[in-house]
This record gives structure tokens, C-alpha cells and sequence, in this order.
């Protein structure tokens, strides 16, 4: 990650694309990439959008296995979490609600090597950056929705694109859902109020 004196990041989309199975006991290469660095001016100051490559290929195999693109945001100031009061129903056909807790979160850090303090250190997520509590990963929440498409409605995803609307938080209640288009699965995780916080699009088997 470049240095730009830009103090503050989230996750601003990710796309992943599996052409290939990984064997146990393969020996794998990975290359990883920074494709792009944009510079704009935001409404709280100077914004930059950072866009990685990841490629991970088994070295008995021509092509990758697995590709993933990464954008990031680079904010000068705390991240704005917009919020408002009116509760609205969730009418998806499938959908799972879910309250993510500290273990988790800690879990999930600690399991990808995430020692970003907004997601295991209470009081800095509150008092630095501003959130009303621990802001849950966002690559959790694809996750989270990946494994809903995958174990309880029974697709097999080979393509996965997601953007990051708005951080949930730490014991608040989410929704997970999803619906059907065409080929396609369109999947959402709301917060507690019911507003869209991850959107996922899904290319299945």
C-alpha cells in the first residue's frame, strides 16, 4: 500500500474469479499487484482509490486458480456513517439473520493476519476513527454472504463481485439475502435498520 499521508482505510469492492480447484498438498505461487492509484477530492477532504491484483496458481498448472481484484479508499478523515431511524423490510424470497460478536471479529483478523484496530480495539474504532462500535470486516461480511449462497442455497460460485456501501458494526443485527436474476444471484447484507451495507453479485456453477 502506497503512502499517500492518508490516514484512514475501508474496503471499497472486491471481485473474485475461481477458474480452477486447489489440491491439498499443491505448492502454491502467489503474485500480488498494485494495478492503480487515483487521487480525487472528496466532500471531507482528499480521497484516493487503490486497486490491487491477486493471483494464486498452482506451479504444476499454466493459469491461476483463483484471481481477486481489491479497491481500497485512502480517506484524509473519519469515514462518514450515514444513519437514519427508519426501519425497513427486508422482502427478499431467501434470507438469514446473523449478530457477529467480538470472537468473530477477533477471529477473522486474526485468521488473515488484520491487526487494523477498527475491528478488535473498541475504544480506538470509537474514539479515533469515529464508529459507534468495532466495524465488522468487510471481507467477513462477503464471506459471511458467500457461504449463505453456497451452504444454504446450494450454488456453487465461480465469479463473485462486491461492493461496500456502509460498515456494519459489532453486535448489531444483519441481514443476509438473496434473490435470483437469470443466470445470476444478487445478494445483500442489511444493517440493523434494514439499509444495504455489502451488495454481491454472483456468476454460479
Amino acid at each position: 500500500m502506497p503512502d499517500l499521508k492518508l490516514p484512514r482505510l475501508v474496503l471499497g469492492g472486491r471481485a473474485i474469479e475461481y477458474s480452477g480447484d486447489i489440491e491439498i498438498g499443491s505448492t502454491v505461487e502467489r503474485t500480488s499487484a498494485l494495478e492503480s492509484v487515483e487521487k480525487k477530492n472528496g466532500n471531507s477532504g482528499p480521497v484516493a482509490v487503490v486497486r490491487f491484483r491477486h493471483e494464486l496458481r498452482c506451479l504444476k498448472k499454466p493459469t491461476s486458480a483463483i484471481i481477486e481484484s481489491q479497491t481500497y479508499l485512502l480517506l484524509s478523515g473519519p469515514a462518514n456513517v450515514e444513519r437514519d431511524d427508519i426501519k425497513r423490510v427486508v422482502d427478499d424470497r431467501n434470507r438469514k439473520t446473523l449478530v457477529p460478536d467480538e470472537t468473530l471479529l477477533f477471529q477473522y483478523s486474526a485468521l488473515g493476519f488484520n491487526s487494523h484496530k477498527i475491528h478488535i480495539d473498541r475504544n480506538y474504532a470509537r474514539e479515533v476513527e469515529g464508529f459507534p462500535d468495532l466495524v465488522v470486516n468487510g471481507g467477513l461480511t462477503g464471506l459471511l454472504l458467500t457461504e449463505f449462497l453456497r451452504t444454504e442455497l446450494g450454488q456453487i460460485p465461480i465469479r463473485i463481485k462486491t461492493k461496500h456501501v456502509a460498515p456494519l458494526f459489532c453486535r448489531r443485527p444483519m441481514t443476509l439475502a438473496a434473490n435470483r436474476d437469470g443466470s445470476a444471484w444478487r445478494l445483500r447484507a442489511f444493517n440493523e435498520l434494514g439499509s444495504v451495507a455489502v451488495e454481491m453479485e454472483a456468476t454460479v456453477q
